[in-house]
């Protein structure tokens, strides 16, 4: 299977998220937009869903990076149909990207479309890419303090998952304050504490998002 490579479109497309939404709404598709922090885990937390959730679903990933495209052969060699998305700079993904890569799927036998986003606490929060649901990825080793200094990745998600937990006892990070800081400016959105190594949390992870695909689908 060859990985193919797009690289980012940079036209303003405030209108386009909804075409994308359209799209894959006619194809029952659902977008699942991962954000965080670089080293933050995306790709090794993308892999346990995937493995979770592929028995019951199709699986398709666009995988967001500024140049390379290690993660998109990470996800390829799980024999999931990705498509590696490269911004040459940019700091975040565009609708208008998105709407051009979609006919490289077979929409009608793709459940689940995964966009990794490039990793940044910035600017992905800020642009609508068409997704149906938002995840936000927030490691341990990050520190405790993200939530207030980045309220709008926080605000703008749909669920925040603490990974990296099996480091917790060597770092000083305070789950309590980030959970409060959390429902602060996300009221009542679910939050996870996981570990991609000891596989900690993944099950309830896993579980809760196969709830929410069955509500979605």
């Amino acid at each position: 299977m060859e990985i193919k490579v797009y690289h980012q479109i940079l036209d303003w497309n405030e209108d386009v998220s909804s075409q994308v939404k359209a799209t894959l709404k006619e194809h029952h598709t659902i977008l699942i937009n991962i954000m965080g922090s670089p080293g933050a885990g995306k790709t090794s937390l993308l892999k346990e869903m995937i493995q979770s959730l592929r028995k019951e679903y199709s699986i398709g990933v666009i995988e967001g990076d500024i140049t390379t495209s290690i993660d998109a052969k990470t996800i390829h060699d799980l024999g999931i149909p990705s498509v590696e998305l490269n911004t040459d700079g940019a700091c975040h993904i565009e609708a208008m990207s998105i709407q051009k890569i979609l006919p490289e799927f077979d929409l009608d036998q793709i459940d689940i479309l995964f966009v990794e986003n490039i990793g940044n606490l910035v600017c992905p929060a800020e642009f609508d890419i068409g997704e149906t649901m938002r995840m936000t990825i927030l490691s341990i080793p990050e520190g405790d303090d993200k939530v207030v200094k980045y309220p709008l990745m926080f605000t703008q998600t749909d669920c925040l998952i603490l990974n990296k937990a099996d480091v917790l006892p060597y770092f000083d990070f305070d789950i309590e304050r980030v959970q409060r800081d959390y429902q602060g400016v996300n009221p009542g959105a679910p939050s996870f504490v996981v570990s991609t190594k000891d596989q900690s949390g993944i099950d309830l992870l896993c579980g809760s998002l196969k709830e929410k695909i069955d509500s979605l689908l």
